[in-house]
């Protein structure tokens, strides 16, 4: 019998202890649909000479997928799962799901971890026919299979979007993960509770209010999601839905506690069309039911109207647009993107009821441009936007492109391509850029990059089936 793959981890300690990453591999993709996307493969070893280069460049056979959110194939789940303990599967695919195109490209990292090669497509006209869904957009290695979210209905309808169940070894369609969907319409994010028999999903909106870029009037037209919902793992149907209000638009990241005997996590809020502000909800059981409240808010700064774009020039102001949240693998701190003001946040959630601020970050920002200290005269478009930590809590990394159709509108002049490395204070908190990590521009040959995944297994890529 094989062996068990090293980076299939027992628990959260487990994963914390294990060796630091090598490399991060990072979705680029031409926004204007021109040139061929690809996935770029960066230097994480500070003993390296190429550190924080780009090292590799697997280029796709198509372009204007606009590839988004990825993930592996497998990872510490499989230890959960009955029958093979995980004997027969390993950390080895890259799932790299087209959020345009619908298609979704499976790479091979085992040949050569820097240069991973297409293996096999999981084709727009297969994920519709087989589970009735398009705009795929979140893969996580899961019980029973590979479970990938997706925004919209077969043909690019507005929906209902959902869970499509894609099988481990062939990579094959299988079909809708729900068998009762209830009212759940929109969808986003998909995440677990193992231990509690309990699956949630949140919500971004409809198709045609996202992909032509964010109209202000169907933001205050209340037209996205602001819904939390709850299924059952087992049954595979709905079982709750929380409504935070339709003033909160925009229900995006889900993280989990890791440790799989807590049953509380955080969910990030875009934006309120009340006052502009962000936030981010607590989850958590109360009896034998799911609660959800409101645990850090985030004011929107006001700014002069010469300084914004002009969706935002009306309101004065520049929202902080929450568009990451990530929680460290010992659950003690949780980052959270602000893409509007180009900051990012530190939170100690030791008590995750009452979160405590302890450091921030500004990279770029709507009127700040705030530079990189590699760089120091070199302003930045966009902001922190997707995040990613390390294992051992130690470095998180960011990028700076949320959704081409909506850096546009928040940065018309563009956001340029980058990436930074931040380290992280895991014993009071704290975050500092690192001077020596920030490809960017050319490194990206034009590119623009979106999601973070780090080899053996990140933050967000593992869910565990033991405590200790």
């Amino acid at each position: 019998m094989a062996a068990t793959d090293p980076t299939f981890y027992r628990s959260p300690g487990a994963a914390v202890a294990a060796a630091p990453e090598q490399l991060a591999y990072v979705v680029a993709f031409d926004p204007a649909g021109q040139a061929k996307d690809a996935l770029a493969v960066v230097d994480c070893d500070p003993a390296s000479s190429s550190y924080g280069r780009v090292v590799g460049w697997s280029e796709l056979p198509t372009a204007g997928n606009e590839l988004h959110h990825f993930g592996w194939n497998a990872c510490s789940s499989a230890l959960c799962h009955e029958g093979h303990d995980g004997h027969s599967m390993e950390r080895r695919y890259l799932v790299v799901p087209g959020i345009r195109s619908s298609n979704t490209y499976v790479l091979d990292t085992k040949p050569d971890p820097r240069n991973p090669v297409l293996a096999h497509t999981i084709e727009a006209n297969e994920l519709a026919a087989k589970a009735g869904y398009s705009r795929p957009h979140t893969v996580h290695c899961g019980p029973g299979g590979i479970f990938l979210s997706a925004l919209g209905g077969p043909n690019g309808d507005d929906g209902p979007g959902g869970v499509a169940l894609i099988d481990h070894d062939t990579f094959e369609v299988i079909g809708p993960w729900e068998l009762d969907r209830g009212a759940q319409f929109f969808a986003y994010d998909v995440w677990w509770h193992l231990k509690y028999d309990t699956v949630l999903t949140s919500e971004w909106g409809p198709i045609s209010a996202i992909e032509n870029g964010l109209n202000p009037e169907d933001l205050l037209g209340r037209k996205f999601g602001h819904h939390l919902n709850f299924w059952s793992m087992s049954e595979r149907k709905l079982t709750q839905r929380v409504d935070l209000g339709d003033a909160h638009q925009m229900v995006l990241e889900l993280r989990p506690a890791h440790d799989p005997s807590k049953a509380w996590g955080f969910a990030g809020v875009v934006i309120s069309v009340e006052d502009l502000s962000a936030s981010v909800w607590l989850w958590h059981q109360d009896g034998d039911r799911w609660a959800v409240d409101k645990v850090i808010t985030i004011p929107a700064e006001p700014a002069d109207a010469d300084d914004l774009p002009p969706a935002l020039k009306p309101f004065g102001a520049a929202p902080p647009l929450v568009t990451d949240i990530d929680l460290s693998v010992d659950d003690r701190w949780l980052y959270v993107s602000c893409f509007g003001t180009g900051e990012l946040k530190q939170y100690d959630v030791s008590d995750p009821f009452h979160p405590r601020e302890t450091a921030s970050v500004r990279l770029g920002g709507i009127v700040r441009r705030e530079p990189h200290p590699a760089d120091p005269g070199m302003p930045l478009g966009g902001g922190p936007q997707m995040i990613e930590i390390s294992r051992d809590g130690r470095r998180v990394y960011v990028t700076n492109s949320l959704y081409a159709a909506w850096d546009e509108v928040f940065y018309p002049d563009g956001v340029g391509a980058w990436m930074a490395k931040l380290d992280a204070d895991v014993d009071t908190g704290g975050l500092v850029p690192d001077a020596g990590f920030f490809p960017h521009g050319d490194e990206f040959r034009g590119l623009r990059v979106h999601q973070t995944r780090l080899q053996g297994g990140d933050a967000s890529s593992d869910s565990y089936c033991f405590t200790d």
